[in-house]
């Protein structure tokens, strides 16, 4: 008896504490420029630290929902077919390969020290167990292990036509929110520059 799918969310692995604070910051610039006598300019940029806080650092996501992979970027959502992902690799950004195409998210990924670490320890030794790996190993066989078994419940094999054929229906859609919040704010700061 199959079981439906379960949802996953995996957690960012930088950016969370940095985007936070630089929220705040965005939000002390514009109050400071309303009580100032109301400098349009600080209100400005404010503004558009704040927008690009948000969709830099707090907005990138990676998902599994049902039978697709999520991958929420700055300025759009890639919804990829989990049975059409051939390859999945975690370095500094996530990226995955289906059909022709690569997908990333800057939402997980390793830092270089941990790449550097991994490889020496992995040189020097075959001890699986002296170390845990980083948690971007973990989303990378996390998300390997959802796909084979989203091709098995299809009967898709990997590389072959009817997983190419899935490949193309990957949808990426727009972050419409996020980018009026850009274009919004960068017009406000143009604005009280030209004022």
């Amino acid at each position: 008896m199959d079981s439906e799918p379960v949802d996953e969310t995996f957690p960012p692995t930088g950016g969370r504490l940095s985007g936070l604070f630089a929220l705040a910051i965005g939000a002390l610039l514009v109050v400071l420029g309303l009580v100032d006598g109301v400098s349009l300019v600080s209100v400005g940029f404010g503004l558009l630290f704040a927008a690009l806080a948000w969709t830099s650092l707090l907005r990138p996501r990676v998902a599994i929902e049902s039978d697709h992979l999520v991958l929420r970027n700055m300025v759009n959502t890639v919804r990829v077919p989990l049975a059409a992902v051939e390859e999945v690799v975690v370095r500094q950004v996530l990226a995955v390969r289906a059909g022709d195409k690569r997908y990333t998210s800057p939402a997980i990924g390793r830092t270089r020290r941990q790449l550097t670490k991994e490889g020496l320890r992995g040189a020097a030794s075959n001890d699986a167990g002296s170390a845990e790996p980083a948690f971007g190993v973990f989303v990378q066989d996390r998300i390997r292990q959802r796909a084979k078994e989203a091709r098995d419940r299809a009967g898709i094999t990997l590389a072959s036509a009817e997983q190419d054929a899935l490949a193309e229906r990957v949808r990426r859609e727009p972050a419409v929110p996020e980018i009026l919040m850009l274009a919004g704010s960068a017009v406000f700061l143009v604005v009280a520059f030209a004022l």
